[in-house]
């Protein structure tokens, strides 16, 4: 997919969900190469629209000790490099106002994760510059809340907005995915499942993240079947010496086999309606 086609994964009917996957942090020029290549060759065998992930910076940490980066504009070069290189549509969070301009210069989608999505002036900034703007759900918020934030794009002059589900806060060290959520946030902007997020375990009290890999499939079946636009997944070749995240990621070798199911089951229920 060129970068151009960007804004035909803004429609909500399409045959297909469309991808975000990558690391959840850019470690390296290397190991964002070498992950974007493996996925591409899946998601062109496959037909899936593809974006590359990868946060330039990580500022929301447990701990202040945890990996936070490797240098934004080293990051971030990163990103237009292998947009360059596979002629793929990138995707990055921001998390100040600041952050929006420099990083529009270098990537597609502008991410806002969810702690911060009702910050009017970060999501009025991402807005602005033009790009897709991929609206976290708060982990705190009803689906019906996300209108407010798509408005907010709206009202900054843009009708590129995406709202992305990554669970509710259940108890302290918990999350859950509502999929009665997925329909009503589909009435306000296309809506992507993210499924490994989806799968952490917070708060723990080595202050490390947990999550539960193991569950991946079956909450991506879940999204699949309730007519997600899109999924979100981050992938790393080594998920047990990835920076970031590495207790909820998906194994990069077994992506190929999850996406083929998938797609496999989207065309059942494209079939049956």
């Amino acid at each position: 997919m060129n970068l151009t086609d960007v804004p035909k994964l803004m429609h909500t009917n399409s045959d297909n969900f469309f991808l975000l996957a990558g690391p959840c942090a850019i470690e390296g020029e290397d190991m964002a190469l070498r992950i974007a290549e493996k996925i591409i060759s899946i998601t062109n065998d496959l037909h899936v629209p593809y974006v590359f992930k990868g946060s330039f910076k990580k500022a929301n940490r447990s701990r202040i000790d945890s990996f936070t980066g490797i240098g934004d504009e080293k990051a971030l070069k990163i990103l237009r490099k292998v947009s360059e290189t596979f002629e793929v549509p990138t995707v990055t969070d921001i998390h100040e106002v600041s952050d929006a301009k420099m990083a529009a210069e270098y990537v597609d989608v502008l991410q806002i994760p969810a702690f911060l999505v009702r910050q009017t002036d970060l999501v009025v900034a991402a807005a602005e510059t033009g790009k897709v703007v991929n609206l976290k759900k708060g982990q705190f918020m009803s689906p019906e809340a996300m209108k407010h934030a798509v408005q907010k794009v709206k009202d900054s002059g843009s009708d590129k907005a995406w709202i992305t589900d990554r669970g509710t806060m259940f108890g302290y060290q918990d999350m859950i995915v509502d999929f009665r959520g997925i329909p009503t946030m589909r009435q306000y902007a296309p809506t992507i499942l993210d499924v490994t997020h989806s799968l952490q375990q917070p708060n723990q009290s080595v202050g490390v993240t947990g999550g539960r890999p193991d569950m991946i499939e079956t909450i991506a079946r879940a999204g699949v079947v309730n007519n997600v636009d899109g999924l979100f997944i981050e992938t790393h070749f080594d998920p047990a010496n990835a920076k970031s995240d590495g207790a909820n990621m998906l194994h990069l070798d077994n992506l190929g086999s999850l996406l083929s199911n998938l797609v496999a089951i989207r065309k059942t229920i494209n079939s049956l309606k």
